[in-house]
């Protein structure tokens, strides 16, 4: 028979993917990221948007004299504009609000006396030529973003408090510390694109870091559900060690996990790429490419990251370092005696008389217990 191809297998559980098998690998990836992301933050930094950083916004008409301003336009207009105002000010980012003959474009710069913005709309009215009471300056306070930033960590820490004391009486401690540090992992290494590609930090990015906490959780407790039903009572038996029966659960949870995580990227992405990238709806990309890469490093972690960090703590246990002992002291034996040819077997004894994964070799991680044929018994024929 043609063996299933990797799709089939995939579906199945039975991929025979080695995860947790090879977590000292995936630590290492993970350290490594963690490193570029704290580099990150230490040597770039974040690009404050105006709520955070306090500053000046002016919004200026796109249309002018039947004419369609661009961004670059209106970017070098407002430079020109704070210079001759005689303001130490910097410029930051043109967004775009609005469509068509309605549309205005919001340029933001540092904080500006009320003389000088006043200064600075007399010469864009000049350079421009807009009508002067179409453009218009904001001042915003660098205490409001404080107070978003402090509300932000208060509900932060809610959530890991409560986070933690539903794995703990859901699960167990150690899969509520598990979980914890994939939430963490998706936290930092998210900051660090968003510190990496430059992105401005507005109340936007804020409402995104929140989101994927729950998205990011609710993967892992899949995982970790398929993981407490495979190792019930896993110390009463000897076919598998606890790092084998979490991988095997990984395998059975991979395409659910994979699936779900596209299905919720996709629209994701559509806002990020379509909404931000092609349609210049410069509003939406804080909050899409927090929501797209917190959601995608999600998806991994809670596979490559979560299971493995279970699996180490788990076998430290007593209890599991045990049973995990025995099955490999079992299975040398059993290899021993293949080796010898097994005198201890009767001549006429088939490999059907043996018990089925009885612990002579490592079980594949997909594979499952073979049930007896004909009412066989470990001991013997009936």
């Amino acid at each position: 028979m043609a063996r299933p191809g990797l799709a089939t297998r995939l579906y199945a559980g039975e991929a025979n993917i080695n995860i947790v098998g090879r977590r000292k690998m995936w630590f290492t990836v993970a350290a490594a990221l963690v490193l570029i992301a704290i580099g990150s933050f230490v040597i770039r930094g974040f690009e404050l948007g105006i709520e955070f950083a306090g500053g000046t916004s002016f919004s200026v008409p796109a249309q002018a004299n039947g004419k369609t301003l661009t961004q670059d336009e209106i970017a070098s207009a407002v430079e020109k504009a704070v210079r001759q105002s005689d303001a130490e000010a910097t410029i930051g980012a043109v967004q775009q609000v609005g469509e068509g003959k309605d549309a205005t474009y919001t340029v933001r710069a540092s904080a500006l006396s009320a003389t000088e913005a006043e200064q600075a709309k007399t010469v864009l009215v000049q350079d421009l030529g807009v009508d002067a009471t179409k453009i218009s300056d904001n001042q915003v306070s660098a205490a409001w973003g404080g107070q978003v930033t402090r509300q932000a960590l208060i509900g932060l820490i809610i959530f890991l408090v409560l986070v933690v004391a539903y794995l703990v009486i859901r699960f167990e401690w150690r899969m509520a510390v598990a979980a914890l540090a994939s939430l963490l992992l998706d936290l930092v290494l998210t900051a660090g694109v968003y510190s990496l590609v430059g992105f401005e930090v507005t109340p936007s990015t804020v409402i995104g870091f929140l989101t994927i906490l729950g998205y990011s959780l609710y993967d892992v407790v899949v995982v970790f559900d398929k993981v407490q039903e495979n190792t019930r009572g896993i110390t009463a038996g000897s076919t598998r060690t606890y790092a084998e029966a979490t991988n095997l659960a990984v395998n059975q949870t991979l395409m659910r996990s994979l699936n779900t995580g596209l299905v919720a990227l996709l629209p994701v992405g559509g806002l990020l790429f379509i909404g931000a990238g092609l349609l210049g709806a410069g509003t939406l990309k804080d909050l899409g490419l927090v929501l797209f890469v917190g959601m995608g490093f999600g998806v991994l972690s809670s596979i490559l990251f979560a299971a493995p960090v279970l699996s180490a703590l788990k076998d430290q246990e007593p209890k599991i370092k045990a049973h995990n002992a025995r099955v490999l002291a079992r299975r040398a034996n059993r290899s021993d005696d293949v080796a010898k040819g097994d005198r201890t077997r009767p001549a006429n004894a088939t490999d059907s008389d043996v018990p089925a994964m009885a612990g002579g070799t490592t079980p594949r991680p997909g594979a499952r217990p073979a049930a007896r044929r004909n009412g066989n018994r470990p001991g013997g024929r009936r």
